[in-house]
């Protein structure tokens, strides 16, 4: 079936939005990560990171290898929707755990970035990913 002039464009639109969503929650995610990997120790002994799983430093590591590491992969559209649950599951315990007596507002970025990550794992990465090249070099 042809495609017509608007749905062609239609479509890029759509895949230039998921570039957008990807490269922008991935990029700024890592500003969280970051420092967590470079502050490790003291956010470690401060005792200010929730003891998830019974440990703050299980927790801590889980929320770097989360926040630093299926970041870069969402940025380059690498294992897009696998790379997403990591940091779904991190935006809830982070809302509803790390800051469940906390107000809205401070829940609130957390919850912004879920509705991201969900719509990522939803629509998938888009054309303009590393899982759209690879798809395609496989198919042909």
């Amino acid at each position: 079936m042809l495609k017509t002039i608007s749905e062609t464009r239609h479509g890029r639109f759509t895949d230039a939005g998921l570039l957008l969503a990807r490269v922008a929650a991935g990029a700024m995610m890592l500003t969280h990560g970051i420092p967590k990997i470079l502050n490790y120790s003291a956010i470690v002994a401060s005792g200010k990171f929730p003891a998830i799983f019974g440990s703050a430093e299980l927790g801590l590591s889980l929320a770097i290898i989360a926040e630093v590491g299926m970041s870069i992969l969402l940025i380059f559209g690498l294992l897009s929707r696998l790379s997403t649950i990591p940091l779904i599951i991190t935006m809830l315990v982070a809302a509803f755990y790390a800051h469940a007596g906390d107000p809205f507002n401070a829940r609130e970025p957390a919850l912004l970035y879920l509705t991201m990550y969900l719509m990522i794992l939803l629509a998938g990465p888009g054309r303009y990913s590393a899982d759209h090249l690879i798809r395609s070099k496989y198919r042909n």
